[in-house]
């Protein structure tokens, strides 16, 4: 069986809206786009490429994977490009049809939760979620995520769409693991009980 892990940037008061650019995602006004480039290091790094060299799947939720195939497919000066490019991406979309235009993309069909429990079980090469804030709020219900990876920003936004939302899921999660950066970012792993 797969495992499903979640990797994503957030502030301490749990923003994960736009961490990479500036004009990355400005729904709702957002205006902070970006906070988190300015706290990247060599630990960091290293972490995210150790994930990254890892064999298995891509799981995105729509607008995720459109932000990421309008930006990643063109990046010549960055070593995750290539491995972005040939892995497989599986997107949960609604509105969406196929053929998907980026390389080695298929599109789940239906009810995204549901989609997503039968992948899981088809294979044991494991997916990871980058973003995708809601198709992760929507997993976690059906108890389908085995690992938070959270990139812990000492920053607080004050707005902007948060990871874990207050009408959201009660989960219990275990801390596994823990490195700091040499910027202040906490780099936390947690299961769920």
């Amino acid at each position: 069986m797969r495992q499903i892990t979640v990797f994503n940037s957030i502030s301490l008061d749990g923003v994960m809206q736009a961490p990479g650019r500036p004009d990355e995602d400005r729904r709702d006004g957002f205006q902070h786009g970006g906070w988190a480039v300015s706290y990247a290091d060599p630990v960091m790094a290293s972490f995210a490429g150790e994930g990254m060299v890892r064999d298995g799947g891509l799981l995105f939720g729509r607008r995720t994977y459109e932000d990421f195939y309008s930006v990643w497919p063109n990046r010549t000066d960055n070593p995750f490009t290539d491995i972005l490019n040939r892995r497989q991406k599986y997107v949960a979309s609604r509105t969406l049809a196929e053929p998907l235009p980026w390389q080695n993309s298929t599109l789940l069909k239906g009810d995204a939760v549901e989609a997503v429990a039968t992948l899981k079980q088809e294979s044991d090469q494991d997916l990871l979620i980058l973003g995708s804030g809601e198709l992760i709020r929507s997993l976690m219900p059906r108890q389908l995520i085995d690992r938070f990876i959270l990139l812990i920003h000492p920053l607080v936004l004050g707005s902007g769409r948060r990871l874990f939302a207050d009408d959201g899921y009660l989960q219990a999660l275990k801390l596994v693991e823990s490195k700091p950066t040499s910027t202040g970012v906490l780099i936390a792993s947690y299961q769920p009980v």
